[in-house]
């Protein structure tokens, strides 16, 4: 894919968000949206290679639209400032754990793995592995290749104090906070745009599918 063609698209487009100027140059997101498909399409087929969980997803329907929902915001921007898409056995939804793929110039690219906001049902059930299996967690993410690219779960959303049933003096109690199960890892333009990216991407999410594996299991 031509990411450096999205790129400059993207640019212009956080400086120019507003309908006139995405109408007047939609035949060139148009272009950039099937060039996404196509790498996202690729991606997909080499995900398939060490998570068949994910078999049977139309690749097309896995991406992102680019029209944000203005309804309930302030910010009435119509225009998504990226382009991005979502891999899991629930398609992008990411009910299920999975794999989000977010593309953004200015440095700003990354992938996550986990598991994005559960319900509380799921949620529970995922404390729950916790408390009865947070060795298993452990050895995961303290594991060398793993935390060579992912090096903590994301801690941004996350209880105040100790979720209700549990000991405040719980070993891991700071994983029993999270209200996401979620691992990132960050790419600089010049890595999205060489030739290794693909490469670098799946070699990532097949290290990254050992948490999708806990986190699956909890969720039975």
């Amino acid at each position: 894919m031509n990411f450096e063609a999205a790129f400059n698209f993207l640019q212009k487009l956080s400086k120019n968000n507003n309908r006139e100027w995405f109408e007047k140059n939609k035949p060139k997101y148009l272009d950039i949206k099937a060039d996404f498909e196509t790498f996202v399409t690729d991606l997909y087929e080499g995900m398939l290679e060490f998570d068949d969980s994910l078999a049977g997803q139309d690749p097309k329907k896995l991406l992102f639209r680019i029209y944000r929902d203005v309804r309930f915001s302030k910010d009435k921007r119509p225009y998504k400032k990226n382009i991005s898409a979502a891999f899991s056995s629930a398609g992008k939804g990411m009910a299920r754990p999975g794999y989000y793929l977010h593309i953004e110039p200015g440095d700003k690219s990354f992938i996550g793995i986990g598991l994005y906001s559960p319900i509380p049902e799921t949620l529970q059930k995922v404390r729950q592995e916790i408390d009865y299996n947070g060795d298993n967690l452990k050895q995961i993410l303290t594991d060398k290749k793993f935390k060579k690219y992912f090096p903590a779960l994301w801690n941004e959303d996350t209880l105040k104090t100790s979720p209700k049933g549990y000991d405040k003096d719980h070993p891991y109690m700071a994983w029993l906070k999270l209200k996401s199960f979620i691992v990132t890892h960050s790419f600089p333009d010049t890595i999205v745009t060489s030739k290794k990216f693909k490469t670098q991407v799946l070699t990532m999410m097949k290290e990254g599918k050992r948490l999708n594996d806990f986190l699956g299991e909890a969720m039975g």
